[in-house]
C-alpha cells in the first residue's frame, strides 16, 4: 500500500526565528550607523559653513584694502555680516549650520555659545571658552599650527577660524581652518 506524504503548509519554528535573528541584526547595524552618518554630516556642515565664512573675512580684506574684520553680526538667521572700521565694506557670508545667530550682534569675544562664531584679532583677545562646546572663533593674525588643532601666531593678514567637531564619543575635538 502507498502511503501519501503530508505537504507542510508553513515554516517550522527554527526557520522563522532564523528570519527574526537575521531582521534583527540588520535593524541593530542600521541604528549603529544612522547616528555616525548624522554626525558626519553636522562636521561637514561645520566645514562647510567655516570654508564659506574664511572666504567673507578674506574678501573683506580684499575690498578694504587690507583691513582685517573687526565684528560680526547677523541681520537675518543663516547670515553672517563681517564688518570692520568705520568707512569699510562689510561682507556677507551665507551659513546652515553656524546660523544660531537668530538676529543682532555675534557674541562677545571670548564668549561664544553652542553654534555661534566669535571674531577676535589675537589669542590674547580670543581663547577657547572652557565648558563650551560647538563655537566658532575668527582669528586676525593667526594661522592653524602643524596639527591643524589650534591657531598660532602668523602673519597679519593672516586668519584662522577655530572650531570644534563632534567625534565618535559624544565629545567635541579642536579643528582650525585658514586662509
Amino acid at each position: 500500500m502507498k502511503t501519501k506524504l503530508k505537504k507542510q503548509l508553513g515554516f517550522t519554528i527554527i526557520e522563522v526565528l532564523i528570519v527574526l535573528a537575521i531582521a534583527g541584526l540588520i535593524l541593530l547595524v542600521v541604528f549603529l550607523a544612522v547616528p555616525a552618518l548624522q554626525r558626519n554630516a553636522r562636521n561637514t556642515q561645520r566645514r562647510n559653513d567655516v570654508a564659506v565664512i574664511l572666504g567673507a573675512v578674506a574678501e573683506f580684506a580684499n575690498s578694504n584694502n587690507g583691513n582685517l574684520v573687526t565684528a560680526c553680526n547677523a541681520p537675518s538667521a543663516g547670515t553672517v555680516v563681517f564688518t570692520g572700521a568705520a568707512g569699510t565694506n562689510s561682507s556677507e557670508a551665507r551659513v546652515g549650520y553656524y546660523n544660531q545667530l537668530a538676529s543682532g550682534a555675534c557674541p562677545a569675544v571670548g564668549s561664544p555659545v553652542k553654534g555661534e562664531v566669535s571674531v577676535g584679532s589675537t589669542l590674547t583677545n580670543i581663547t577657547t571658552p572652557s565648558g563650551a562646546t560647538d563655537y566658532l572663533l575668527i582669528e586676525t593674525g593667526q594661522t592653524c599650527n602643524s596639527a591643524n588643532s589650534a591657531a598660532v601666531a602668523g602673519s597679519q593678514r593672516s586668519i584662522a577660524a577655530v572650531y570644534e567637531v563632534e567625534n565618535g564619543s559624544n565629545s567635541y575635538v579642536e579643528s582650525c581652518q585658514s586662509s
